[in-house]
């Protein structure tokens, strides 16, 4: 099943990260080339500054350019600001054949039912996620096709964004030489490069943790039973150490990469840290224990606000395979550690599968040993045989937007 390369392109608050890669297989994906530049003009996920941010994103083309001219037609961009929701919706139709056999027209009507929901204007419809189908009042079917009833319907999760958001990012990429195939929703991306079958069966919560938000993604029988992002991130860590410390952020964040520790009660209160060793300007050595309390107070905000949405659901302390974290936040130390404390599951640092991706380059071998990239890799596997709409979505909601609002 082998298609053109791809382009997975996440454009975050702190880096814009573009990965080329292929669907070569049925779980099998090959990634040739990868490129990073720090972001300018985006804040949480959203554009700020329309010129900055395309000039990064044009800088970062161009180096695909010369790589690939084909990944630039397919390029699959990742969404991510706090804006994005998700609600249940509920579509019923009749089986239209004389022998009550279910057909795809039929699976595509009842799907096309259930996304007939009243948005807003400034709403777009990003994704129709399949939660359950129902036949004649026998629930819990996951594929109707072949099936004999008079009656389809089917629940579904629906996840919307808000539309000038989206709009900015993909006038960025257009305007910088880039087609935009399709859209997918960051938590999401990232759940596919790392969550194994398994996992998803048990349940599970992937915690994605960017620069300029936290998003995440739980699942359950295999099924996306909750999604959320929240506008706080590993970037308000930095911050906090900047104000906390009397600091620039540009010192505050290398402190923090390089002498961080996300669970205070493991750190030695005798060790301090001469702040010369990250900008030799600065006068003073704060103890790591205080850097690291400074850490942990805002992580645990963070694993709070997790936590609500876990018991929102019903879920807190009930998902057997844990928690994964994800994204540049979950590069700090003592991350895993912490999160089994708050969360009372399981935890670990997720990476994508290796029995899926295969490394071609240096830097791609690098995003294997990664939890950064995981939301790029996650958009190239997306393009393929996972993604659910992939025929239509060249002519669907993704397309006609495009053409309604790019030049």
């Amino acid at each position: 099943m082998a298609q053109e390369q791809v382009l997975g392109l996440d454009i975050g608050s702190s880096g814009v990260k573009a990965v080329i890669g292929e669907v070569v297989g049925p779980d099998k994906i090959k990634l040739y080339s990868g490129f990073l530049k720090p972001s300018k003009g985006v804040r949480r996920g959203i554009v700020v500054d329309m010129e900055e941010a395309a000039g990064v994103i044009t800088s970062v083309l161009q180096e695909v350019k010369s790589y690939s001219k084909a990944a630039l037609r397919n390029i699959y961009l990742a969404v991510g600001s706090s804006d994005v929701r998700a609600q249940m919706s509920h579509g019923i139709v009749a089986v239209s054949r004389a022998n009550a056999e279910i057909y795809k027209d039929d699976v595509s009507r009842v799907i096309q039912a259930s996304e007939a929901i009243n948005l807003p204007s400034n709403r777009l419809l990003l994704h129709t996620i399949t939660r359950e189908f129902i036949v004649d009042d026998i629930g819990d079917i996951r594929d109707p096709m072949g099936m004999v009833g008079t009656r389809l319907e089917v629940i579904s999760m629906i996840i919307d964004a808000f539309q000038p958001a989206v709009r900015n990012l993909m006038k960025c990429v257009e305007l910088s030489g880039g087609s935009v195939s399709g859209v997918i929703f960051t938590p999401l991306a990232s759940a596919i490069a790392v969550l194994t079958k398994n996992q998803k069966e048990l349940g599970v919560v992937l915690i994605d943790i960017g620069y300029g938000t936290t998003g995440m993604a739980v699942y359950e029988e295999n099924k996306l039973l909750h999604t959320k992002t929240f506008p706080v991130g590993a970037g308000h860590v930095t911050n906090d150490l900047a104000i906390a410390l009397k600091i620039p952020v540009e010192a505050a964040e290398r402190l923090k990469l390089s002498y961080g520790y996300a669970l205070a009660r493991e750190v030695s209160g005798k060790e301090t840290i001469d702040l010369k060793k990250v900008d030799a300007s600065l006068r003073g050595a704060p103890s790591r224990k205080f850097i690291a309390e400074v850490i942990e107070a805002r992580l645990s905000e963070i694993c709070g606000l997790v936590n609500a949405e876990l018991r929102s659901i019903d879920r807190a302390v009930k998902l057997p395979a844990g928690a994964v974290i994800v994204g540049g936040g979950a590069k700090l130390p003592g991350i895993a550690d912490l999160l089994r404390s708050e969360l009372k599951l399981s935890a670990q640092v997720g990476l994508p599968q290796p029995s899926v991706f295969e490394a071609t380059s240096p830097y791609t071998a690098e995003l294997l040993e990664s939890p950064e990239g995981t939301a790029a890799l996650g958009l190239i596997r997306w393009s393929g045989e996972l993604n659910p709409r992939k025929a239509s979505l060249k002519g669907g909601v993704v397309a006609k937007f495009l053409r309604n609002f790019l030049p």
